[in-house]
């Protein structure tokens, strides 16, 4: 049951990049899908919160809490912010390949904050996801490349490697539904700042918008990360992390299917080098594989 709920979790994760552009052709704008995605997510993680109060209360500081607000307002939503740009500007299957070589960019992130170390298998990983990157770009010119949307993938993957640095040092002290729930309502605030700057939010959109926000919402994001946690107390860390790389997977078939986006043979194969060096670095308990599993209920 336990690889089950994970590869169900990665799904709906993988989704999320479809749900996003059915959105944008409806109407919906960037600012107002993560206003909206934050506020119903962190209103439903709430009551999860307060549905299941421990019998002893959880301890929380001042300082741990704006920690996690914090990581709310300046990180998550400054990724999902630059995620979402990105994907007005290119397709889903190729900004999910490019985001995703931040779990490599999270090992070599630990080893140099001094909290793993660097081994002859983790280098040849290195290489192979930095050769497999290469080819997704190169391969991209048949299929309109997009600079500025690469670069947002690119930011998108370092503000999310950097987002999951910081948690690792607070995640230890609160349970995991807490802490999600209150990175999502930091999130939600940071957005409600955010949002003007990005021209306002726009509600104007009719009933189909509606529906692939609350899908992203619900399936991409509550869902994702509930499904994701019982999978994870199922399983443990190895099996949870080594499945989190079906989500590009997903992405790109549900692409094929429901978008007009299409890859080159020559990207494909720079995906697969990508998943390949990813599974590679997660076969045995590290602690930034640790770090990245810990702090995925809040993708």
């Amino acid at each position: 049951m336990g690889p089950l709920l994970l590869v169900l979790s990665a799904a709906c994760f993988g989704a999320m990049a479809i749900f996003g552009k059915l959105a944008f052709a409806a109407g919906v704008t960037p600012a107002t899908l993560l206003l909206v995605r934050f506020a119903l997510a962190a209103a439903i993680l709430a009551a999860i919160v307060l549905l299941r109060r421990p019998a002893t209360p959880v301890r929380m500081s001042a300082r741990t809490v704006l920690t996690a607000f914090g990581l709310g307002a300046f990180g998550y939503a400054l990724q999902a912010g630059l995620y979402f740009a990105a994907l007005q500007r290119m397709d889903a299957t190729l900004l999910a390949l490019i985001f995703y070589v931040y779990p490599l960019l999270v090992t070599v992130g630990a080893v140099l904050l001094g909290r793993d170390r660097l081994t002859p298998r983790r280098v040849a990983a290195l290489l192979v996801a930095s050769a497999g990157t290469l080819l997704v770009l190169l391969g991209a010119g048949a299929v309109g490349f997009d600079v500025l949307g690469a670069v947002l993938a690119f930011g998108c993957a370092l503000t999310y490697t950097a987002y999951i640095l910081v948690s690792d040092t607070v995640v230890r002290r609160l349970p995991a539904s807490v802490l999600s729930a209150l990175v999502m309502t930091g999130a939600t605030l940071g957005q409600a700042v955010y949002a003007p700057l990005a021209g306002g939010v726009d509600l104007g959109f009719g009933a189909a918008g509606w529906f692939w926000l609350v899908c992203v919402a619900l399936v991409s994001t509550v869902l994702a990360m509930v499904a994701f946690l019982a999978g994870l107390r199922r399983t443990g860390p190895s099996t949870a992390a080594i499945l989190s790389t079906f989500e590009p997977v997903v992405t790109a078939a549900l692409a094929g299917v429901v978008l007009p986006e299409t890859l080159t043979p020559v990207q494909y194969g720079g995906g697969l080098l990508v998943l390949t060096a990813a599974v590679v670095l997660q076969l045995r308990p590290v602690t930034a594989r640790r770090a990245l599993v810990r702090t995925k209920v809040v993708v």
